[in-house]
């Protein structure tokens, strides 16, 4: 079921994106490795894609939605498999898994809004 708003979502992004540039250093797992950098560059892409987003938190609006939802489950995907991928989960594993399951879930919950064909596109009637 989709009851996410396009709005709630671009909140979100940004809330994510930052938790998860700052995660490493809130929750103490800052050893230097993959572990603190991939929430970092994640967390910054997440930003990234977010300013090109087509929606209301986006800047630039080269990335529809349907696109942007799909980097986030990838991310998420990434994110939550990250600690197996670089070997690290015997450090730290469950703010990896949270967080990307949580994108996955937001990412598959936002309803998806085309913006409505430009003026330029519509062919004029007889």
């Amino acid at each position: 079921m989709r009851f996410l708003s396009t709005r709630s979502h671009g909140v979100l992004d940004y809330l994510v994106g930052a938790s998860l540039i700052l995660m490493p250093w809130l929750l103490g797992f800052t050893v230097g490795g993959a572990e603190t950098w991939v929430p970092v560059l994640v967390g910054a892409i997440v930003i990234i894609y977010s300013l090109m987003t087509d929606y209301e938190a986006g800047c630039v609006g080269t990335l529809t939605m349907p696109t942007h939802m799909a980097f986030d489950a990838a991310a998420g995907v990434f994110l939550a498999a990250s600690p197996w991928l670089f070997g690290f989960a015997g450090i730290v594993w469950l703010p990896h898994v949270v967080v990307g399951l949580l994108s996955i879930v937001v990412a598959t919950s936002t309803r998806v809004v085309e913006p409505p064909a430009s003026e330029d596109s519509v062919t004029p009637g007889p």
